[in-house]
């Protein structure tokens, strides 16, 4: 059985040497899409959709592709943002597929493509379901005792990376044992996170499979996997203990400048969000509880992001934030400076200016930081 994406952006994959013009053929039956799908593919820089209607249950179509390309298929109400009902697959072309079971998770058999992919999907479930298991049985504790964060931390910390490596070394051994199979770099991309583990994967790849309409199916996320490690390695650097807080002056909410040295001598929570941001709203409650508990111990300074100077003020007065805001423009360089990576990133920089410590995330650990830092102190 096969997991849905949790996105329902498209990632095009670019085929390797000669174009297929053979369709695509699909036969789907799922059971959340009633009587019609929207399905999405890729147009030189845009995207193309299709509206199939389903006939006594089943949706059947031609996708003339031209490349392997992830398709989406969704149903009309997902597309105008009132449900969540889609789910993703590698369109290959001149194959056949056939799906069962609903945007979840489904079963794609079909022709030899999707026959070895099947055979893989299998045995890439049975290496995911031991951390299924145990970050479910985390989540339920949470939601009996909501006490229990950080214990629930130390367990996730502590037992998670030696699951991970259970599925990354069995999936590793899939593309070993079948290096021939087009769908064995299909896999690779699965391993994303360490681009070192997926360049080992794809190096056993057949000659075949590693020069053919595939390539640009592992290539591309190793590139990016790349990337991210780099700037994660760089963001590591920016963000660690004890380096200097990258000086700054931005605009507050009247219009005046307000600058990080402004700050120095106190100790200031660097607040990077945006109006935009799910988990940065999210968190607010409980941003608040904590500046109120620890008020006159430290600051917060709230820095908008890639945002609209309207939405960002509208977010402030309809969230009631109490802590001092500033709005950081587009065309500013102040995320690559502090080498911001996701939202919300918060930073603490201390009395000296220099930062204590960095949580990217709503991460218990920042409450656990702010309890440890400041729960003492008098």
């Amino acid at each position: 059985m096969k997991l849905a994406f949790l996105t329902i952006s498209l990632l095009l994959v670019a085929q390797g040497a000669m174009a297929q013009t053979a369709p695509l053929k699909v036969q789907a039956s799922l059971s959340n899409f009633k009587d019609s799908m929207i399905v999405v593919t890729r147009q030189g820089n845009g995207e193309k959709k299709d509206t199939v209607v389903a006939r006594n249950g089943m949706f059947t179509f031609n996708l003339p592709l031209t490349q392997v390309q992830d398709v989406l298929l969704a149903t009309p109400a997902t597309l105008r943002m009132q449900e969540r009902n889609y789910l993703s697959f590698l369109g290959v072309p001149g194959e056949e597929a056939h799906i069962t079971g609903n945007e979840r998770v489904y079963t794609i058999t079909g022709s030899k493509y999707y026959r070895e992919f099947h055979e893989a999907d299998s045995v890439m479930d049975a290496a995911r379901k031991p951390m299924m298991d145990f970050s479910e049985r985390l989540s339920d504790r949470l939601k009996a005792d909501s006490t229990a964060r950080d214990a629930v931390l130390k367990m996730y910390q502590d037992s998670m990376p030696a699951l991970e490596k259970q599925y990354t070394d069995k999936l590793v051994e899939f593309v070993k044992q079948h290096p021939d199979y087009e769908c064995s770099a299909e896999v690779v991309r699965y391993l994303q996170g360490d681009p070192d583990t997926m360049e080992k994967a794809a190096a056993l790849l057949s000659d075949r499979v590693k020069n053919g309409r595939m390539k640009q199916v592992f290539e591309e996320p190793i590139a990016q996997a790349k990337a991210k490690k780099e700037a994660d390695e760089k963001a590591e650097k920016l963000q660690a203990k004890g380096v200097t807080a990258p000086a700054f002056t931005l605009n507050d909410m009247n219009g005046k400048p307000l600058s990080l040295a402004s700050f120095r001598g106190k100790y200031v929570l660097l607040d990077f969000w945006g109006s935009w941001c799910i988990w940065c709203i999210k968190g607010f409650p409980q941003m608040k509880e904590y500046y109120n508990k620890y008020k006159g111990k430290f600051e917060v300074l709230g820095i908008d992001c890639s945002d609209t100077q309207a939405k960002w003020k509208e977010a402030v007065k309809k969230y009631q934030l109490p802590w001092k805001h500033v709005f950081c423009p587009r065309e500013s360089n102040l995320l690559s400076q502090y080498g911001i990576q996701g939202f919300p990133t918060k930073i603490l920089v201390g009395p000296d200016g220099k930062i204590v410590k960095t949580i990217v995330g709503e991460d218990p650990a920042f409450y656990t930081l702010l309890d440890e830092t400041f729960g003492k102190k008098k």
